[in-house]
C-alpha cells in the first residue's frame, strides 16, 4: 500500500529539503518521491541530507507540471496550513492518511506539497480532492517542508497497520479520466449554451470543485460520460433535421 504513495514536492527551493524528504520517506517505508521543477536537483546538498535514503533521489521522478505528477492518480491530497476560500473536504493528517491508505490498495493515491515560501496555489489546490492539514499551534502553524512530509509519512505507516479488516474499496477513475471528463462536459455546455461566452462566471471551476468533492466512482463517471455523449448525438441530429 505505501508503495502506491507519492509524495509530490512542487517547485521546491533549497534542495536540502529534498534530501530529507528522501529520508523522511525511507524512515517510514515510502518509496515514490515525485519532483515539479525543482529549483536545483540533482545537488551535493540533497545528497548528504538523504544520509542513507540517496537510492530514493536516484529514483525520485522529476517532472515539469503537477498535472503531470497526478494524471495516474485516484486520489488527490493538498497540503495547507491554511483554510482556502473555497470549500474543500478538510482532514487533519491522521484522518488523511487513513483515506489514503485505504485507496492505495486500489491504485495511486498523490499528496502535493507545495513551495517553501508559499505552499500550495489555489489552483493547485483545486486539483485535489481533499485538503489535509496538520494540528499545530494557531499562532505559528507554517511547518518546514521536510517536517510536515515527515508527519505525514509517520501518520501514513501507522494507518498502514491497520488496513486488514476495511472491505475492498471501489474503483476510482484516475486524474487523467477526469481531466477528460471536464474538457468534455465543458464542450457540451458549451454546444447546449449552458455557458455563454460573454458571461462565463466560474461555471467549470465550481462544477470541478464539486465532482473533487464527491467523487465519482469509475462505473459512475462511465455513465455521465455516457449522458454527455447522448446529448451530442441529440444535438448532432437537430442539426441535421434543420439542415434538411
Amino acid at each position: 500500500m505505501l508503495d502506491n504513495i507519492r509524495i509530490i514536492m512542487i517547485n521546491t527551493f533549497h534542495p536540502g529539503n529534498i534530501g530529507a524528504a528522501a529520508r523522511a520517506l525511507k524512515n517510514m517505508g515510502l518509496s515514490q518521491l515525485w519532483l515539479v521543477d525543482p529549483r536545483e536537483f540533482p545537488h551535493e546538498e540533497a545528497d548528504s541530507r538523504a544520509a542513507g535514503a540517496k537510492d530514493l533521489l536516484d529514483s525520485a521522478v522529476v517532472v515539469n507540471s503537477v498535472e503531470e505528477a497526478i494524471a495516474d492518480c485516484q486520489l488527490v491530497i493538498g497540503t495547507s496550513a491554511r483554510q482556502r476560500s473555497f470549500d474543500q473536504p478538510l482532514l487533519d493528517a491522521e484522518q488523511a492518511a487513513g483515506l489514503m491508505v485505504d485507496e492505495a490498495r486500489g491504485g495511486t493515491v498523490g499528496i502535493l506539497f507545495g513551495r517553501e515560501t508559499m505552499g500550495l496555489t489555489n489552483e493547485e489546490m483545486m486539483l485535489c480532492h481533499r485538503h489535509l492539514f496538520i494540528d499545530a499551534n494557531e499562532d505559528y502553524p507554517v511547518l518546514n517542508i521536510a517536517q510536515a512530509i515527515q508527519l505525514v509519512c509517520y501518520e501514513l505507516r501507522r494507518a498502514s497497520k491497520n488496513t486488514s479488516a476495511l472491505p475492498e474499496p471501489a474503483p476510482y477513475p484516475r486524474q487523467q479520466e477526469m481531466v477528460l471528463f471536464f474538457e468534455h462536459l465543458e464542450k457540451v455546455l458549451r454546444r447546449t449554451g449552458f455557458i455563454i461566452p460573454q458571461h462565463e462566471g466560474r461555471v467549470m471551476d465550481k462544477l470541478r470543485r464539486y465532482f473533487n468533492r464527491t467523487r465519482p466512482e469509475k462505473a459512475e463517471l462511465g455513465m455521465l460520460r455516457g449522458i454527455l455523449t447522448s446529448v451530442e448525438e441529440v444535438l448532432a441530429r437537430e442539426v441535421d433535421n434543420n439542415k434538411s
